[in-house]
């Protein structure tokens, strides 16, 4: 039995992974005199004060899983020198609850003291932490030690947003491959303490619409299209496309790295976790401009060629109504949900669904670019923990398909026979 086929016949045997989350990003961004200031998204919506009854709302909702990110900048102090106090409470009341978490490890942020992800010295520490938090935590199986690291290294080394808030394709891929390093070397650290452990790598699903005819506007739709990929590529070992290993190199990835990459064999272990926004979809114009294109494909399209691509387990593990108000959750969680329906009627293996977060967020309207204490009415619970409409919405969905497997069935490795032979014909 191949690795791969192991972790199918693990996942066969659970239920269908519900789940929410709670917002933890920590990023820094330029504070009003242009010195870093820390954006901690646990503390704008109160979550250190009122953590114990965010955990009872998870149960009372009848949830068993939580994406759950511990705040790692204030608990990794120096080399080997970590403060355990807070995540000790919080992981033995999971423990006692009976909520499974995803240890969400790394979300947008770091230590001080370690500077930002241009740091080569940050991805070989940051696994020291990992398998430190695996051993003082053993009874946890689920992680994602790095969130969504295409976003992380966009927003702070291309778009200038976030921590090291630098443009450019140099400091982008410098950002990216430190990233995807520190994960994988996180990851081999917490199988050496679990090795039964499962990681669940969320990521944006995304996509660039040619919206044009002029070559330069679809050249950039192209790359674009390929660029997205890059964080899957190099955790799962997955070569890229000639041109974009030319971009690689061209902007500091050597292909020693490259190859180093390549030789991982990591993914065995892990699920593909899609995340999905009405601002994951871009068009790209005459030109090569970008703008926001709305809700086009979807999650469903988008993940079929995410899946087209590795042949991972995958799961639903970010979505809501950002932009859209309250009253549009529903809607959207029922969309989203039904999203995952089809998509495993098609053979596809989506072994579970999140809507993030719990609770409203704050200023992700501008993806925390600035301190401005707006609500994001986009929660389970609002920041006083009154249910939103969209609470409702998941107890109906829970009410109907709780007795749902995690995986839809299909072959060894849940795929079907002519999915499995065109993967043994590629």
């Amino acid at each position: 039995m191949t690795a791969r086929a192991a972790l199918a016949r693990e996942l066969r045997g659970r239920e269908f992974l519900f789940a929410t989350g709670i917002e933890c990003s920590y990023p820094t961004i330029a504070g009003p005199d242009g010195r870093p200031r820390r954006v901690d998204e646990l503390e704008l919506t109160f979550h250190y004060r009122r953590w114990r009854e965010d955990l009872r709302l998870v149960r009372a909702l009848g949830l068993r899983y939580l994406r759950y990110g511990p705040p790692y900048y204030r608990m990794h102090l120096g080399p080997g020198r970590y403060d355990w106090a807070f995540a000790d409470e919080v992981f033995a009341e999971l423990r006692r609850l009976g909520i499974a978490p995803i240890a969400d490890l790394c979300h947008f942020g770091l230590p001080d003291w370690l500077g930002d992800f241009q740091n080569p010295d940050w991805p070989a520490l940051f696994a020291e932490y990992a398998g430190a938090f695996a051993r003082r935590y053993p009874w946890v199986r689920l992680y994602t030690p790095v969130n969504e690291i295409f976003v992380c290294a966009k927003q702070s080394a291309l778009d200038g947003v976030w921590n090291e808030r630098l443009r450019g394709e140099r400091p982008f891929v410098t950002a990216l491959t430190h990233l995807c390093r520190a994960n994988l070397l996180a990851t081999r650290a917490i199988l050496a303490a679990r090795p039964d452990a499962i990681v669940i790598q969320s990521e944006s699903a995304e996509y660039f619409h040619a919206a044009c005819r002029d070559e330069v506007g679809r050249r950039k739709a192209d790359f674009e299209n390929q660029r997205r990929f890059l964080s899957f590529d190099l955790l799962y070992a997955r070569p890229v496309r000639d041109d974009v290993r030319a971009y690689l190199r061209e902007h500091g990835l050597p292909d020693a790295e490259y190859d180093w990459f390549m030789r991982q064999d990591l993914a065995a272990r892990s699920v593909m976790g899609n995340d999905y926004y009405q601002r994951n979809e871009q068009m790209v114009l005459p030109g090569g401009a970008i703008q926001p294109a709305g809700e086009v494909f979807g999650w469903l399209e988008i993940t079929r060629q995410y899946y087209a691509r590795y042949r991972r387990p995958v799961m639903h593990t970010e979505t809501n109504n950002i932009g859209r108000g309250a009253e549009a959750g529903p809607r959207w969680l029922w969309k989203e949900f039904l999203n995952v329906l089809h998509l495993r009627e098609g053979g596809v293996p989506v072994i579970g669904f999140t809507w993030f977060s719990l609770q409203d967020q704050v200023d992700w309207d501008i993806a925390l670019a600035s301190v401005r204490r707006l609500v994001n009415p986009v929660g389970l619970y609002d920041l006083d923990r009154r249910p939103r409409p969209a609470a409702d919405a998941y107890r109906q969905v829970l009410r109907e398909f709780a007795d749902l497997p995690a995986f839809p069935g299909g072959g060894e490795e849940g795929m079907g026979a002519g999915q499995r032979g065109r993967e043994e014909g590629r």
